[in-house]
């Protein structure tokens, strides 16, 4: 059957994260309803990954598989109208049949906005972790790079993980001021259960002197607790997820 590829956008804060959970509001399950309303049967969406509850996507994509329905391209017009304001259809097209949203992803990008004013911004309070004291990017920086590459990340993801390999490849992870903001680009193959999140919390806790260990020691531990502490879910943004052709 023909396959259909999308990118959708969210605001994660009052969906209990991506995947579907039975009696609880979740993006694959709203996006499932409309769907089956829309086609008059029920679909089953497939994401690129599953981000958890409160966590944003600015390009998350999905695809489903249907026997009939509308033109690709009219999707984001047609489910635009049913879909609740704080999930967006950005661009949908025929993929080819040996697509898959999550297994054909080459590289994912995260990124986590820090606020560093003194009081939060009412407009952006949802999408950014207020931190007021002063942190020290260049240890920050420093930090960062010695998480690039291929590392056996247990010590950066939850410890009930229960994924068995936790080796994964962080290809950029980077930090940019913008006004009173700073985001952390996190760029990798794939990621464990709150390993941003985790990764920022070290981050931060690291600018602010309250963790002295070195990186490659909290590595080589591959022990949770020798890292810094999980980053608020509403800082995390899934930023974007790069395919062999994207659109």
């Amino acid at each position: 059957m023909p396959k259909i590829r999308m990118t959708i956008a969210y605001d994660g804060t009052d969906f209990h994260g991506f995947a579907r959970q039975r009696g609880l509001r979740t993006v694959q399950g709203t996006l499932e309803d409309a769907l089956a309303r829309a086609l008059g049967h029920p679909v089953e969406v497939e994401g690129s990954g599953r981000t958890d509850a409160g966590v944003h996507a600015r390009a998350q994509v999905v695809h489903w598989e249907q026997d009939h329905g509308p033109a690709p391209e009219r999707y984001p017009y047609v489910l635009g109208r049913m879909l609740p304001g704080d999930l967006i259809p950005i661009h949908a097209e025929l993929a080819p049949d040996d697509f898959h949203a999550r297994f054909s992803a080459k590289r994912k990008t995260y990124r986590y906005t820090i606020q560093r004013a003194r009081v939060p911004d009412v407009f952006t309070h949802r999408y950014a972790w207020h931190e007021p004291s002063a942190l020290d990017l260049a240890r920050m920086r420093d930090a960062a790079q010695q998480l690039v590459g291929e590392h056996d990340f247990t010590s950066f993801c939850a410890a009930a993980t229960p994924v068995e390999d936790k080796r994964r490849v962080i290809y950029d992870l980077r930090l940019e001021e913008r006004g009173t903001y700073l985001d952390i680009y996190c760029t990798g193959n794939g990621f464990l259960q709150y390993m941003v999140r985790i990764i920022v919390g070290t981050l931060v806790d690291i600018g602010l002197g309250r963790l002295n260990r070195p990186v490659t020691e909290i590595l080589a531990a591959r022990d949770r607790r020798c890292a810094g502490r999980t980053a608020p879910a509403k800082g995390l943004t899934l930023w974007d997820v790069a395919y062999e052709t994207s659109p």
